[in-house]
């Protein structure tokens, strides 16, 4: 095993509620949760629950030294490995619910992109809630926000739920095909539109 995977191993056995994988996602899954990353431009992009940096550094290749790459993961270990593999990514030890806080620190109000690889379906209908939540506060009309779900869990009550939750927020969401190349195969929800906004 990769050094990234036997970490990531570790830190799911630990707590897997909060990691939500038991390895990092495959380059074909990150080409496509980032796809909304601009090729122009100096975007501010946001990550959620980074891990190892599966998605990470599929957004700094995108990102080619432009704009301001923030990534919150809530497992320090994770996040100093992280930042060692990814020197120029502004990584920060915290809970997602801060989004907005953490971002005003930064000089920042919204994020154009959102990219999450949390483990939506593991959290509580509170904690997703709260996470939502602050992930609207941070978005503009155009802000555009990706997540995944592994494929053999969509049709579980607690993946459903959270799919309804994503339709309930936004006033566009799109379902991926999906990534048979990743380990479990999984799909990518592209929202964006925060109703209400």
């Amino acid at each position: 095993m990769t050094n990234d995977t036997t970490l990531f191993l570790g830190q799911w056995m630990r707590s897997p509620g909060t990691v939500g994988a038991v390895a990092p996602s495959s380059r074909r899954l990150a080409e496509t949760v980032t796809t909304s990353v601009p090729h122009r431009g100096d975007p501010v992009i946001v990550e959620l629950g980074p891990g190892t940096g599966a998605f990470t550094g599929e957004i700094q290749r995108r990102l080619d030294g432009r704009g301001h790459h923030m990534a919150v993961e809530i497992n320090p270990k994770l996040a100093e490995f992280l930042s060692a593999r990814h020197p120029n990514v502004d990584v920060v030890v915290g809970d997602a619910a801060r989004l907005p806080q953490l971002l005003r620190e930064r000089g920042f109000d919204k994020a154009d992109v959102i990219v999450s690889g949390l483990p939506w379906a593991a959290f509580s209908q509170e904690t997703q809630t709260h996470l939502l939540n602050a992930v609207t506060a941070i978005m503009s009309p155009n802000t555009a926000f990706t997540t995944f779900a592994y494929s053999f869990a969509k049709h579980l009550p607690p993946a459903q739920r959270f799919r309804q939750r994503l339709i309930d927020t936004f006033e566009e969401v799109v379902v991926g095909r999906t990534v048979w190349g990743n380990l479990p195969p999984a799909f990518v929800y592209h929202s964006r539109r925060p109703r209400g906004l």
